[in-house]
């Protein structure tokens, strides 16, 4: 680690007023920082109390917890120190004001703290990624799969097949540079077993039915149905809150409103559509027009769909046609509408139910978390959680194809040769510099 690297330093807790605000340096000057605070630099690892001062005016800013974690035992391998203030705005603005003043220290940037672990070999890039996820998680299954790829697990995956044909290169490399060698001829075959081993492991791996991405990122769930249905109705009572306006014109919702759900853990985003109909092209509106084009792109789009009928017309052409294997059906307004409930719609199971005053909700509700359950179940290894993963490991599988097909031990050695590349540009072991700004660039400042 170079000592003229700059020293950096931010907010690292939440904005807004609180009880306690941390503010992280980290660089080899941050030691200089606390004594520029007035502070000695304090033990290894322990809390230490400590009234932190203006370097300029002597002015008190705040009776603060210091903790120091030398380098390269630290969360980006330098020096950092914490300080843990008081949360006023305030004491905020001094402490950063008077570190902003000292000669070798500096804002960071979003991310860095984060970049400089990786660079400082504290993490690998799956890991890096995990961490963002850990912070943005919003439910259990968010939380629990961010934790497991953050502590390693979906590198440690990647490694090992990386390792493994590794091992594998070098078999064949031997068998070109010693071709005049007597060396045992099982040894390449025992080498291409493994390759075609790895390239089978990883197949099954990318066999998820995009899971993983799918926790990480939330349910895609649409609310489809003819005008003036309870759509919004629907969207509200699930939500328990007025999200989107409801009223009895048909055509009240025009643009997509959605609400981002907690079921069992699970993350769900419920979009409320513009009601199902034909629009005139030349004497409808326009605006109308629009948000149908939106809901049928978007119930194409939703990985799965509620679909909405008034008990007084079941039979709707437009709403029929979005029932399929990954559609709900409810009949709504059986409080209002008399007449018989059919047992099915297109041959999907129909649940009755009053989005007004709550009847059949509870059916629904559990339908739902079924489902979101079902195609959100991620079990055994650990999860898939990025495009860039899924292009880099089809990459590695094509190389190892071609190399279980290769002619020779040349053509074989360059396609192994290029999977463990793959598999390297996933936890950052070769050619990421491109990746890094892409990565980093969307953790929060102090992270």
């Amino acid at each position: 680690m170079s000592s003229a690297r700059e020293t950096i330093f931010a907010q690292s807790s939440g904005a807004g007023r609180a009880g306690i605000a941390v503010i992280r340096i980290s660089g080899p000057a941050a030691g200089a920082a606390l004594t520029a605070l007035g502070c000695a630099e304090p033990p290894a690892r322990r809390v230490t109390r400590a009234r932190l001062t203006d370097p300029a005016t002597g002015e008190t800013l705040d009776d603060a917890l210091i903790v120091w974690f030398p380098a390269p035992a630290s969360f980006t391998g330098e020096d950092v120190a914490e300080l843990h203030l008081h949360g006023g705005p305030a004491v905020i603005a001094g402490v950063i004001n008077a570190l902003s003043r000292l000669a070798k220290t500096r804002p960071a940037e979003p991310g860095e703290f984060t970049r400089r672990a990786f660079e400082n070999g504290k993490l690998d890039l799956t890991a890096a990624e995990g961490l963002a996820d850990l912070i943005e998680a919003e439910t259990e299954a968010q939380r629990r799969q961010a934790l497991r790829q953050s502590e390693g697990t979906l590198a440690a995956l990647y490694e090992s097949w990386r390792a493994r044909l590794t091992h594998s290169l070098a078999h064949f490399e031997a068998a070109i540079d010693f071709a005049d060698e007597d060396l045992p001829t099982s040894m390449e075959r025992v080498a291409l077993d493994t390759v075609t081993a790895v390239a089978a492991e990883i197949g099954d791996h990318l066999k998820d039915d995009g899971r993983g991405q799918r926790l990480r990122e939330g349910l895609s769930v649409a609310i489809v149905g003819a005008p003036n249905v309870g759509k919004s109705s629907l969207l509200n009572a699930l939500s328990r809150r007025e999200a989107a306006i409801v009223a009895a014109t048909a055509g009240t919702t025009r643009d997509i409103v959605e609400v981002h759900l907690d079921l069992g853990g699970l993350p769900v985003t419920i979009a409320d559509t513009a009601g199902l109909r034909e629009i005139d092209p030349i004497a409808g509106d326009p605006v109308e027009a629009e948000g149908v084009r939106r809901a049928l792109k978007r119930s194409q789009s939703a990985d799965l769909r509620i679909v909405v009928f008034d008990l007084g017309d079941t039979r709707n052409l437009e709403s029929r046609a979005h029932i399929d294997e990954n559609a709900i059906v409810a009949v709504n307004k059986i409080d209002i509408v008399s007449g018989r409930i059919p047992g099915k719609i297109r041959g999907a199971s129909v649940l009755a139910i009053s989005a007004l005053t709550g009847k059949g909700m509870p059916a629904l509700l559990e339908r739902l978390t079924k489902e979101v359950s079902r195609r959100l179940a991620v079990s055994g290894g650990p999860a898939l959680t990025r495009v860039r993963h899924r292009l880099a490991l089809e990459d590695c599988r094509e190389a190892l194809e071609r190399a279980s097909a290769g002619a020779s031990a040349e053509l074989v050695a360059e396609d192994v040769r290029l999977a463990a590349r793959a598999l390297g540009r996933i936890t950052g072991r070769v050619d990421v510099e491109d990746l890094l700004d892409v990565i980093f660039r969307d953790f929060c400042i102090g992270k």
